[in-house]
C-alpha cells in the first residue's frame, strides 16, 4: 500500500458499505453484471469490480438536501464504454527430467524438457506456425528431436497445444517476455 501511495493517492473501498458507496452498490447502479466463474475469460468475470472502483472517483451515493426533507441519491455521472479486454498468462514451461528412461536404452537418457531448442526459437517465444494449410499464432512450449522426427510444439495463451509443427514451418514473431497475451 505504501508503494502505491508514493505513486498516486490511494482510497480504500470495501465491497459493501452501509452508505451505498461499496463496489456491489456501484456495480448495480451502473448496470454491470458479474460472473463468478473465474475460468470465463471475459470482462464480466475479471474487470467489472475494477470498473466499479474506478467509478468511485466520479459518483457517490449521498445526501441531497431539499426544502422540507432530505433525499439520498446518486451524485455525479459515469458513462461506460466498451474497451479491449486481454487475457494475460505465464507460459507453463516443461522443465527437464534428468532421470527419464535412461536404464533401458543402453544408458542414454532421452531428452525431456528444456527451454532452448536447436531450431532458432526458445520456449515461450511467440511464433506463427503452418500445418496442412492452417496457420496459428501461439507460443513455443517444447520440442522433439529424434532420429525419426523433429517437431516444435505450439500452444495457445491457455497453454493448450495447437499441435506439433515442423521447424521449417515455424516463424518467430517475438522473443519471450514471459507473458502470453491473448
Amino acid at each position: 500500500m505504501k508503494q502505491l501511495e508514493s505513486i498516486a493517492p490511494v482510497k480504500t473501498v470495501l465491497g459493501c458499505q452501509e452508505n451505498g458507496n461499496g463496489t456491489s452498490q456501484i456495480r448495480k447502479h451502473l448496470g454491470l453484471t458479474i460472473i463468478t466463474d473465474k475460468k470465463a475469460q471475459t470482462p464480466e468475470s475479471h474487470a467489472v469490480d475494477g470498473i466499479a472502483l474506478a467509478a468511485t472517483e466520479f459518483i457517490r451515493f449521498g445526501l441531497v438536501p431539499k426544502i422540507g426533507y432530505d433525499l439520498h441519491t446518486w451524485i455525479g455521472s459515469v458513462t461506460i464504454t466498451s474497451a479491449t479486454f486481454r487475457t494475460i498468462a505465464r507460459p507453463e514451461y516443461f522443465r527437464r527430467a534428468l532421470h527419464f528412461d535412461n536404464a533401458d536404452k543402453g544408458g542414454k537418457r532421452k531428452r525431456k524438457g528444456g527451454t532452448i531448442t536447436p531450431f532458432g526459437v526458445r520456449c515461450g517465444d511467440r511464433v506463427m506456425a503452418t500445418k496442412s494449410g492452417e496457420t496459428v499464432i501461439g507460443w513455443v512450449g517444447s520440442y522433439t528431436q529424434t532420429a525419426k522426427s523433429k517437431n516444435i510444439s505450439v500452444y495457445d495463451h491457455n497453454w493448450k497445444r495447437f499441435g506439433q509443427f515442423a521447424p521449417s514451418k515455424v516463424r518467430l514473431i517475438q522473443r519471450s517476455n514471459k507473458l502470453c497475451v491473448a
